[in-house]
């Protein structure tokens, strides 16, 4: 078999083979390219006033306990803490993708939003489904999508290739000179 139709062969099944997961990264992909724009996607960091550290953990798990939607009992509620001082806030994501954004030093809450990037990202690399699904499914369609790259390139410069080739087996063409007369 010669290799150009090899390299077809691996190019087409390839892609077809590779088609799903990659419509589920590049949709999810270019709607993560716009949460930091989007509120809908990923809510705003707030900023506070004033900067400084004043309120510890006891007093940020008490005030997240009070907002419903989080739905926070305990620390075994919280995903995680982002906690940002530069801006006076920190983030209390709760394991229901709620957000709630504290001033660090008041303790006032300055917004309540739910979260959909992080649902987005885990989609986005296969953890959403199964761990498994992340380290079998989407990291081997990312190295398929390597070898696509590479056989497209090698498809889209073949003709280029062969041409020159011609082009260099018949020889210099004979060009008419030009006299002054």
């Amino acid at each position: 078999m010669k290799f150009s139709k090899l390299n077809r062969d691996i190019h087409r099944w390839g892609s077809i083979i590779v088609a799903g997961p990659i419509v589920v990264i590049a949709t999810t992909g270019v709607i993560l390219q716009w949460k930091k724009d989007v509120s809908w996607i990923q809510p705003p960091s707030q900023e506070s006033s004033d900067v400084s550290l004043t309120i510890g953990f006891d007093q940020l798990l008490g005030i997240a306990t009070t907002i419903s939607e989080a739905d926070i009992r305990s620390w075994d509620d919280v995903d995680r803490l982002d906690v940002r001082p530069s801006k006076g806030i920190v983030k209390v994501r709760s394991k229901n993708r709620w957000e709630i954004q504290i001033d660090t030093n008041s303790g006032e809450v300055l917004q309540v939003a739910f979260r959909r990037s992080d649902l987005i990202e885990s989609i986005h690399d296969g953890s959403f489904f199964h761990d498994q699904v992340k380290l079998w499914i989407f990291f081997p369609v990312g190295l398929v999508l390597l070898v696509l790259w590479a056989t497209g390139l090698y498809l889209f410069f073949l003709p280029y290739y062969a041409k020159w080739k011609r082009k260099r087996r018949a020889g210099p063409t004979s060009r008419p000179t030009v006299t002054d007369s």
